[in-house]
């Protein structure tokens, strides 16, 4: 036989896309299922041969019987025109089965292949057509014994090798790992390789096969051999988009950003697609260049519009980059486009949040809610701006629904979900925290502690800061022993109950704890890095500076290294070296402009040490539109505009610092001096007399005593003059 009829059977893997790898690459694009849907009625079937017996099917294919066919005694030489009776036969079956969905023709067209090879038995493409067949159905062992047989037959079978490779391909897919995500078994993905090499070395020109291959070593983490097949692919067509993506992704994943970046730059910009432009901009995006992310993303919308992920993709860059007018024009866009799209609806809100426009950003991320009540970011958004407007009831009533909403009653989560339940039970015990209600912030903090992992050592240094923060610290101690005696390994909890131990007067016992876990690898550098605050807080000077300087070869990753130039200026900042401070600290934002605490830090140096007033603003507010609910960074806003003179904003920002961090002995410090300034001396002295009495509970490492000095002697001063006021008042009071 030459030639046979071409099924209209449902075909399973057409050309396979190239754009994934790994797990997703096999679960997404090679699972296969059988395809049994109706369609259109087929033709009839042919008129039987002369010489043939078997019964020919009804005229109305669907209530065809699947009767069994007779089997005829195959003859010493080929029966051509039985075979070819029966091969369209089973064609005529397989559409019917496809068409009506129902598993008896299905049946009779195995049963009339196998008549055809019974007349034809060294038909290779009846046998290929069974094996196919065997394949859709699902009867996949059958598929491979037939395919297999062929192989044997003759090993360049071109067809039998592709079956066998999409089959095996098909089995990577249905691979369920312990999370119920694919997860390939490595003998199965040898199989597959084994297949597509063979097919290459057939037919070496075939681009589809070649990048298949690619992706079967990228999925078996061989990425040598990975990129030897792509490289094979470019060379039978260079400006492929397939390749290009393939070979960017393939060094993507291998961590080599830079080399990704530079395979899908190597392409003219003219000459770019959409899916290019955009893949240029992910690798940007993640190698922090936002500028060049932008411009990618740009193009890659200006060429396919209605693309909503570049958009998204565009949006986000430019949210990144801090150029939020243009941000949220692009999200605003995305609204309108499609008015349920309620992650679009959570960064306009954010921007909103970030622009200060606090109440139109709660408009917003309501409207998000509105339209999905389950959403957890729009939740915890909601919960983050009415914490940030001051409205504590409503931001505690919102994160209980969400940790309600994430609980389950037999206490079993996915990581998944442990994370998303921590982030809620975390703001919850955080607002409690300000409100200074230390019973429910430690209760909520507990429900971290019982998921287990990190999320318990964040539960611990959530309760280790609120009992600090209300002075009980007998009770910090309490919790940091508690949370080494469950994590006795754990780094960070020993160095939490040393830090604990050397701030309330037990030094030799902290330094010992710490010392306990130096050895000489690069862990070191955390456990340097805390002794050095440590000697910082008790102002020794010097053994904060051998701390850092032992931690300093250890850091060898930017962000470590910038964590080690924050140490430094901070310590810098204290030793009163204020030109090298700030050189320390403008090092850690050029590797993270958005660092909030340093800026806070910078810019209240400035302001406290300095005349730089203007300089310490803009660094101020920006850490105050990163963290809006820091108390600190809220105080720091605050004395900015009152030395600056401008009492209205100042008065603003320190009332709400003393709402977050009523325990500060500074922050009354300064809502005192407002009040002086402004003639409201009563009022003042109010503070000051706050700020004394929190200086007096306060760590001895929290105290200056000459700080605790100024503060009463403007107390002092202010009761003098609300004496002299009460006696003026007394003496008009005698006038007739």
């Amino acid at each position: 036989m030459t030639e046979l009829h071409q099924s209209n059977f449902c075909r399973i893997l057409d050309r396979p896309s190239v754009k994934l790898a790994g797990a997703a690459l096999v679960a997404t694009l090679l699972s296969i299922s059988p395809c049994l849907s109706a369609q259109t009625a087929p033709a009839a079937p042919p008129q039987a041969p002369p010489a043939q017996t078997a019964p020919a099917p009804a005229k109305n294919p669907v209530d065809v019987a699947p009767v069994p066919a007779a089997k005829p005694t195959p003859g010493p030489t080929p029966d051509r025109s039985t075979a070819y009776y029966h091969s369209a036969l089973a064609h005529t079956y397989e559409d019917m089965a496809t068409n009506y969905g129902r598993q008896e023709y299905v049946t009779r067209a195995i049963e009339e292949y196998k008549l055809a090879l019974n007349a034809d038995p060294n038909s290779s493409e009846l046998a290929t057509g069974l094996a196919e067949l065997y394949f859709r159905v699902g009867r996949i062992a059958e598929a491979i014994r037939t395919a297999k047989d062929l192989v044997q037959k003759d090993d360049t079978n071109l067809d039998a090798h592709k079956l066998l490779g999409r089959i095996y391909l098909r089995s990577l897919g249905q691979e369920q790992g312990p999370n119920g995500q694919s997860t390939p078994s490595a003998e199965m993905l040898d199989l597959a390789i084994a297949e597509f090499t063979r097919i290459v070395a057939l037919e070496p020109k075939s681009l589809e096969d070649r990048l298949l291959l690619g992706q079967l070593y990228t999925v078996k983490h061989d990425p040598a051999k990975a990129e030897a097949q792509f490289k094979a692919a470019q060379d039978i067509e260079p400006a492929s988009e397939d390749v290009i993506l393939n070979l960017a992704r393939l060094h993507a994943e291998g961590g080599d950003l830079k080399r990704s970046a530079e395979i899908l730059e190597a392409v003219p910009v003219s000459d770019r697609t959409p899916k290019e432009e955009f893949a240029l901009g992910a690798a940007y995006e993640q190698l922090k260049d936002n500028k060049k992310a932008i411009a990618a993303y740009q193009r890659a919308v200006d060429m396919d519009p209605e693309n909503l992920d570049a958009q998204r993709s565009l949006g986000q860059a430019l949210l990144a980059d801090n150029q939020l007018d243009a941000a949220l024009k692009q999200f605003q866009q995305l609204v309108a486009a499609d008015p349920e799209d309620t992650a679009a609806l959570d960064r306009v809100s954010e921007i909103q949040r970030r622009q200060g426009k606090y109440s139109e950003a709660l408009v917003t991320i309501r409207k998000a809610r509105a339209k999905d009540p389950n959403s957890l970011e729009a939740g915890y958004n909601e919960g983050l701006l009415l914490d940030v407007l001051g409205r504590y009831d409503e931001a505690i009533a919102v994160y209980q629904k969400m940790s309600e909403l994430t609980e389950h009653a037999n206490g079993a989560y996915t990581q998944e979900e442990k994370a998303n339940r921590s982030v809620f039970l975390e703001r919850l015990g955080s607002v409690y925290h300000e409100q200074n209600k230390t019973p429910e912030a430690i209760a909520a903090y507990q429900k971290m502690i019982d998921l287990g992992g990190d999320f318990a050592k964040r539960g611990y240094q959530g309760q280790v800061d609120t009992y600090r923060d209300a002075k009980m610290f007998d009770e910090a101690t309490a919790v940091c022993r508690k949370a080494v005696a469950a994590n006795p390994n754990d780094r960070d909890m020993k160095l939490l109950l040393a830090w604990q131990l050397a701030d309330t007067g037990k030094l030799e016992e902290g330094l010992a704890l710490a010392n306990g876990m130096l050895d000489g690898k690069p862990g070191d550098r955390e456990v340097y890095l805390q002794i050095s605050q440590i000697q910082l807080r008790l102002k020794h000077w010097k053994e904060a500076e051998d701390a850092l300087a032992k931690a300093e070869p250890y850091a060898t990753k930017t962000e470590d290294k910038a964590n080690l130039y924050f140490q430094k200026g901070a310590l810098a900042e204290r030793e009163k070296k204020y030109d090298q401070a700030e050189q320390f600290f403008h090092k850690v934002l050029e590797v993270d402009p958005n660092n909030a605490i340093t800026l806070n830090n910078l810019g209240y140096m400035l302001v406290d040490k300095t005349s730089r007033y203007q300089d310490a603003l803009k660094y101020i507010r920006k850490a105050v539109e990163l963290e809006p609910m820091n108390g600190a960074y809220l105080d720091s806003l605050g004395w900015t505009y009152f030395k600056l003179g401008q009492y209205e904003q100042a008065e603003d920002n320190l009332r709400k610092a003393v709402e977050r961090t009523s325990t500060d002995p500074t922050v009354h410090d300064h809502l005192g001096d407002l009040y002086e300034k402004t003639g409201r001396i009563r009022l003042a002295a109010a503070q000051w007399e706050i700020s004394i009495a929190e200086f007096a509970k306060s760590a001895s490492a929290d105290v200056e005593s000459t700080e605790v000095a100024k503060v009463q002697k403007k107390l002092e001063g202010a009761r003098v003059k609300m004496a002299k006021q009460e006696s003026h008042i007394g003496d008009n009071s005698k006038q007739p």
